[in-house]
């Protein structure tokens, strides 16, 4: 049977996006490539011919995960104006619905702590996507340039912070409520009226 000319790259495309769920929900030292082949409708041994190895499959994953999270938020936020913008991502980022959907939420909320033990490459492949993410963030922000930047990164750490201890609390009304005074207390600093 023949393939067509982008068969291969749609293959992959399928694995990647199978391996940033599955890295999302387990992290990258749970990832299983069998599970994540599995998930992309295909077998085992078909892995080589996409990756050299497991670690070059958590780097796209991470690449992918990143990704799709900007692409969704520039969904949501395209056309609003600055402050507007950063309210709208605050108020869908710190949600019950984040806090639920880790497979499908932000990799800062869910793999900062797993990180540190990584290798340099998946690591660097991280830290792109927490750099892209800052950027986003400041450039909705009124202040000069180098006080943006160390504000957007104050606010990732708050939100993704937020959204990681809300994961650690069993009861689903006290995390609604921790989630919804981080909205309020964030949206406050930087003056975003409510």
């Amino acid at each position: 049977m023949r393939y067509s000319d982008t068969h291969k790259e749609e293959t992959r495309k399928k694995v990647v996006k199978a391996a940033a769920r599955a890295v999302r929900a387990k992290g990258p030292e749970g990832v299983s490539v069998a599970e994540v082949m599995a998930e992309a409708g295909l077998t085992h041994g078909g892995f080589y011919a996409h990756f050299p190895n497991k670690k070059a499959l958590v780097v796209s994953a991470l690449e992918e995960a990143f990704g799709q999270s900007a692409r969704r938020f520039a969904r949501m936020t395209d056309g609003q104006a600055p402050a507007e913008a950063l309210a709208t991502f605050v108020d869908l980022y710190v949600t019950p619905e984040h806090r639920a959907n880790p497979e499908g939420g932000c990799p800062v909320a869910g793999l900062s702590s797993e990180l540190p033990r990584q290798g340099l490459p998946v690591r660097e492949a991280y830290e792109r996507g927490v750099r892209s993410l800052v950027a986003r963030i400041a450039n909705w922000l009124p202040a000069d340039t180098a006080e943006r930047e160390s504000l957007a990164a104050s606010i990732v750490a708050e939100m993704a912070g937020t959204v990681a201890l809300s994961r650690a609390i069993s009861d689903d009304d006290e995390a609604a409520q921790l989630l919804a005074a981080a909205r309020g207390r964030i949206k406050t600093r930087m003056g975003i009226v409510q």
